[in-house]
């Protein structure tokens, strides 16, 4: 299934120019030999441009590269799910830990203290007795694959379903989601993503009203798994 990429780009008469082409009609011109139709100002305007056009060569292969640079990422959420038959959102407090070779350590802090565990395998519990894998619904399924996938940017498993619609650059881009698959079109209208480095913020828009944010926060990419988050993984 194609996808289908749509982001900025800065179209000017550079396109018929080459930047050491500006380049050498600038000097000419500081040197006391004016081109006959450009300005000074023209092709500094005509130079901007065409440097603004690099940069801003930033493409959702790029993003995906950015988003799976990092083995461990460690951080706090805030959670808010917003429902129709409720005036206020439903809030919600952790911390996070994602492991590229392992999945998601989701623990919730308040308004009650509870561990999930996301990986290939599904979703599992803590409970007394130690991790429990949770039966998983389709849809719930679905959304754990999608979660994992938009922190991890990982772009094949999202190409899949989605129509991707990219703007921005490597330190601040928006990237929304429009579902294509049938099951995902019955859960989600569309899909926010905004982020830098890392992921900043995902909000999930759903076909019935309801929808929920998350903010993640003070992430960090430099610490690896604790021992006890190795334990975690591996139980």
């Amino acid at each position: 299934m194609s996808i289908q990429v749509r982001h900025k780009t800065c179209r000017s008469r550079l396109a018929g120019d080459s930047i050491s082409k500006v380049i050498a009609r600038l000097k000419g011109l500081i040197a006391g030999k004016p081109a006959p139709t450009m300005t000074v100002r023209g092709l500094l305007l005509m130079l901007c441009l065409g440097l603004s056009a690099h940069a801003a060569a930033f493409d959702l292969q790029q993003l995906s590269d950015q988003l799976a640079k990092p083995t461990v990422i460690h951080g706090s959420f805030i959670q808010e799910k917003h429902l129709r038959a409720l005036p206020q959102p439903l809030t919600s407090k952790g911390t996070f830990v994602l492991a590229r070779d392992h999945g998601l350590l989701w623990l919730l802090k308040t308004p009650l203290q509870q561990d999930y565990r996301i990986s290939a395998k599904g979703i599992a519990r803590r409970d007394a007795g130690g991790w429990q894998m949770v039966p998983n619904k389709s849809a719930g399924a679905e959304q754990n694959r999608l979660f994992i996938a938009v922190l991890q940017g990982d772009s094949s498993g999202l190409q899949r379903d989605f129509e991707l619609q990219l703007q921005g650059d490597a330190k601040a881009w928006q990237l929304v989601l429009i579902p294509r698959s049938v099951l995902l079109k019955q859960i989600f209208t569309r899909i926010n993503i905004d982020g830098g480095e890392l992921v900043q913020r995902i909000e999930l828009l759903e076909t019935q009203g309801d929808s929920t944010v998350l903010r993640m926060q003070d992430s960090t990419a430099n610490l690896p798994l604790s021992d006890a988050e190795q334990h975690d993984f591996a139980e």
